[in-house]
């Protein structure tokens, strides 16, 4: 079953700034790639930071009337923000980053945890190599319903676990996926509602799977809470 990761959503070619962008330069890439922020790239490739319209709307503060320059006077990194600041001056810094190989949860946990709208993908040696967002993460969900379903049959069913795909009725509506059939175990028609769960492009499933033996003391006696062990099902070949 294929296992969806952020370098299958994430955006490939990224508008980045370089640490000595001028304020002027860096408004200029923001406004005219239509984006609200933009990793600070060194030479070398690397992410040292990320300036957004936030980090720039604190230079336009700072440098308003004389009222809300003293109301901003006190405030962190204000002393920078003053006439022919550079990006490394105005960014925010470490960025926040993910690697490729992340899965599509795992990117929606941190954007969701540091409340950011996107942040940039990056390699072992934190080499700039995407950019992700929450709308990128959202693309899962625009699978068609027979797609999704396609997968659940050759890849979840067939091609993982071996089972005759005549042996479960698939049914997919807006992303909400019924089963319904009759299987020769509980823990099976458990791992099958599991596995079909974590299909990219499902939003619900509804489980309706009969079962020939309840195996489930069984299954809990020898370790395996969750139903069938990873070790007997097929290796998948996407």
């Amino acid at each position: 079953m294929r296992q969806w990761t952020v370098q299958d959503v994430m955006t490939h070619d990224v508008v980045s700034v370089a640490p000595d962008a001028s304020y002027r330069e860096v408004v200029n890439v923001l406004v005219d790639s239509g984006v609200s922020a933009a990793p600070v790239v060194d030479a070398r490739g690397h992410v040292v930071g990320v300036v957004s319209e936030a980090d720039l709307l604190h230079k336009v503060e700072a440098v308003g009337d004389e009222a809300h320059r003293r109301h901003f006077a006190g405030r962190r990194r204000s002393h920078a923000l003053t006439v022919g600041a550079v990006a490394a001056d105005l960014m925010t810094a470490p960025a926040v980053v993910i690697a490729p190989d992340a899965s599509i949860a795992a990117a929606a946990r941190r954007l969701e945890s540091e409340r950011i709208k996107r942040m940039p993908v990056v390699d072992v040696q934190r080499r700039l190599v995407g950019i992700v967002s929450r709308r990128d993460l959202l693309w899962i969900h625009t699978r068609t319903d027979a797609d999704v379903r396609s997968e659940i049959v050759d890849h979840v069913l067939l091609r993982t676990l071996w089972i005759d795909p005549a042996a479960v009725e698939v049914d997919v509506v807006d992303g909400v996926v019924s089963l319904a059939g009759r299987l020769e175990s509980r823990s099976l028609a458990g791992l099958v509602a599991s596995l079909v769960s974590k299909v990219a492009g499902v939003v619900e499933v509804i489980d309706r799977l009969a079962w020939d033996q309840d195996d489930s003391r069984v299954v809990r006696a020898a370790g395996y809470p969750f139903g069938t062990p990873e070790r007997l099902m097929r290796p998948s070949t996407n």
